[in-house]
């Protein structure tokens, strides 16, 4: 399924081509060296005093950690499409400086950034991602090991695309949906070209 962006002004095909699916492929296996690839441009993406307050949580179908995340911590909609896929990271935040100072709005700033570089190097590798905020932030630090200053932000979602046949319902509806963005009228709101 295409759902290329029409756009007033050209923009880079990876960029273009790149939706949220939720029909993805039960049989594909996420490669090694895919995920390595997908973690790596997250790891050299642009942070506010080039601090890296991320960390990643890799977890492939099969490993213990997925099945936990999906058991433990996947709610509502998403823990009904999410399980299919072929892998998930967890994207953390160092919510403070090592002095101690609140961080939490760069931090989730610079892991934004690095989450769109992995979501840009999956598309460019022919991967479908989507990212889900609707997991349990309770349980998830704890699934994860993670301290007290360590937030969890977002659940990136990783695998091949599948047929939207595939979902039922209201997951099926929203996969065939047309992909749509408020106009650049809407958005900027200053310097129009």
């Amino acid at each position: 399924m295409s759902k290329t962006a029409i756009t007033a002004a050209p923009i880079a095909p990876v960029l273009a081509d790149r939706w949220s699916p939720r029909s993805f492929d039960t049989t594909y296996e996420l490669a090694s060296h895919d995920l390595l690839s997908v973690l790596e441009a997250g790891r050299w993406a642009p942070s506010a005093n080039n601090m890296q307050p991320w960390f990643f949580s890799p977890a492939v179908r099969g490993s213990a950690l997925f099945e936990q995340i999906n058991a433990e911590a996947l709610e509502g909609f998403n823990a009904a499409w999410a399980p299919h896929a072929s892998g998930y990271v967890v994207v953390s935040i160092l919510a403070k400086t090592p002095d101690g100072r609140d961080n939490s709005h760069a931090a989730a700033y610079d892991a934004g950034l690095a989450v769109m570089s992995m979501v840009i190097q999956a598309q460019e590798l022919g991967l479908a991602t989507h990212q889900v905020g609707g997991f349990n932030r309770t349980t998830m630090p704890g699934i994860l090991g993670l301290g007290d200053d360590v937030q969890p932000i977002v659940l990136l979602v990783l695998g091949k695309l599948a047929p939207a046949e595939n979902l039922q319902g209201p997951a099926y509806e929203r996969e065939i949906a047309p992909r749509v963005r408020k106009t650049i009228d809407e958005v900027v709101l200053h310097g129009k070209p």
